[in-house]
């Protein structure tokens, strides 16, 4: 209800028609298959957070959550504790980002999975939700995310207006698809999906500078993206209400945030007939995803080139991703941390170069001890970064590489990767899926342990309910 007293008009808007595939998949569910993927994710999310416990963002975001009083009702993983399913949602929502190791879609360039399962668990866990609505309304909201997110995609630009502008699509377009999970599972109906996502618009918050020369608040904004969906989601039972064309309007979420290069068309596209769930891509390795063809790119010369041979090295990536990974060049050649190093194209291929670890780099390559590692550092030193004709055409429906190696006899070689690892071109199976969550939570949780919280999240879509999987990851 409005403030008036009538209710919305939403039926003709861009919010009112997402909430109402909302609506109608709580109803009906989504397929076996993408009830499997989101499966799939929910795994990914919970062994990406039992990874992170030690970072400084979780602390820090867990100290904090620790001060906030409310009742005990949704897990913080690896706590030992229950919260309010907003504060869990921020607890878990920061853990899932904090070691950059969370899921993208391409080309609106979104880790979605970071923020939207987390609200989805919390709630689901509050509510007493089966795993099969969890599922259900965690693919809802990761979809509605990615739309959003390419919403905010230009064609002739060839790149997000929300990354060119330096906004963090993820954690603004996360909060909304964080609402409307959260707004499902708390039993809404269409409209108050929709004013839940309203609500949520004006929350969605992060700026990139952290990505260029340092801070730890990016970790923070899927948290931050997860809390603000599921608050918004509980103002919206309590009958607060959002604009029914927030999403297209003068003043509106892609106005506000890309202006006249916004295309609203684009989130409607096709909407509940093609989904762009099951294309968004997993990530096996723990850095930034504009480094992973670099670091593949090194693997496929390891066998070529002794690192102790090396003259020179270029890495050819898109022009668009050398701000972040390439630039400023002496900062990426010698990381201030481990944290930094996992956004640095020359430390990434040099770990991969001299052998990496986990499925090609893993946790044990982004200490602050391996950022200082001579070795590695000589190495990068010897990167040049530079744009790729044949990467820019690609970009950014994947994250392209080329990667050439003089060694001191004069001899170039080269390896060129143009599908990345871990998406649908060359996708990561349930064994490769299942041995990322092992190294996630290698030392963190007996063998056993990992079995059960493997055992429990693939078999949600069968309806299982949360409890045995929560209590698993709750530490």
């Amino acid at each position: 209800m409005s403030e008036s007293g009538t209710r919305h008009d939403f039926e003709n808007t861009v919010v009112g028609r997402l909430a109402a595939l909302a609506d109608r998949t709580r109803a009906e569910g989504l397929s076996g298959e993408l009830r499997k993927d989101v499966a799939r994710r929910v795994l990914d999310v919970l062994g990406n957070c039992l990874a992170a416990q030690d970072q400084p963002s979780a602390r820090a975001v867990t100290a904090v959550a620790r001060d906030w009083a409310g009742a005990p009702r949704a897990t913080g993983i690896g706590t030992g504790e229950r919260f309010p399913a907003a504060t869990a949602a921020l607890i878990n929502g920061t853990l899932a980002h904090s070691m950059d190791f969370d899921d993208t879609h391409l080309p609106s360039i979104l880790h979605p999975s970071a923020s939207v399962v987390p609200a989805a668990l919390a709630v689901g866990e509050a509510t007493g939700a089966t795993g099969a609505a969890v599922l259900d309304a965690a693919g809802v909201g990761i979809e509605i995310a990615v739309r959003l997110g390419m919403g905010g995609y230009d064609e002739e630009l060839g790149n997000s207006e929300f990354f060119e502008r330096g906004q963090h699509a993820t954690s603004i377009c996360g909060a909304v698809g964080s609402a409307a999970a959260a707004a499902m599972l708390y039993g809404l109906d269409g409209e108050g999906i929709a004013d839940a996502m309203g609500i949520a618009a004006s929350f969605g918050a992060g700026l990139l500078e952290a990505n260029r020369t340092g801070g730890t608040v990016k970790r923070a904004h899927c948290g931050w993206a997860a809390h603000s969906g599921v608050t918004a989601a509980e103002f919206a039972r309590h009958g607060l209400t959002g604009p029914p064309t927030v999403i297209e309007g003068r003043f509106g979420f892609l106005q506000a945030f890309c202006g006249d290069r916004a295309d609203t068309a684009k989130v409607l596209d096709r909407l509940g007939e093609h989904w762009e769930l099951p294309g968004i891509f997993f990530k096996p390795y723990p850095c930034n995803h504009f480094t992973h063809a670099g670091i593949d790119a090194a693997r496929a010369l390891r066998g070529e080139v002794d690192p102790a041979d090396i003259a020179e090295i270029e890495l050819g990536v898109p022009k668009p991703v050398l701000r972040t990974i390439a630039e400023p060049p002496a900062a990426k050649a010698a990381p201030e941390s481990g944290y930094h190093a996992a956004f640095s194209g020359p430390f990434t291929v040099a770990r991969a170069l001299l052998g990496g670890s986990g499925l090609g780099v893993g946790h044990a390559d982004f200490t602050d001890e391996a950022a200082r590692d001579p070795r590695t550092l000589e190495l990068a030193r010897l990167v040049t970064s530079h744009s790729d004709d044949r990467c820019d055409e690609l970009y950014p429906h994947q994250f392209p590489a080329v990667l050439r190696v003089r060694t001191r006899d004069g001899v170039w070689h080269e390896a060129r990767v143009d599908h990345n690892r871990g998406g649908p071109r060359n996708p990561l199976s349930d064994d490769e899926l299942t041995m990322k969550f092992d190294l996630n939570v290698e030392g963190r949780l007996t063998e056993q342990a990992a079995e059960a919280v493997v055992g429990h999240a693939l078999a949600l879509p069968a309806g299982d309910p949360l409890d045995a999987l929560m209590a698993a990851v709750r530490g």
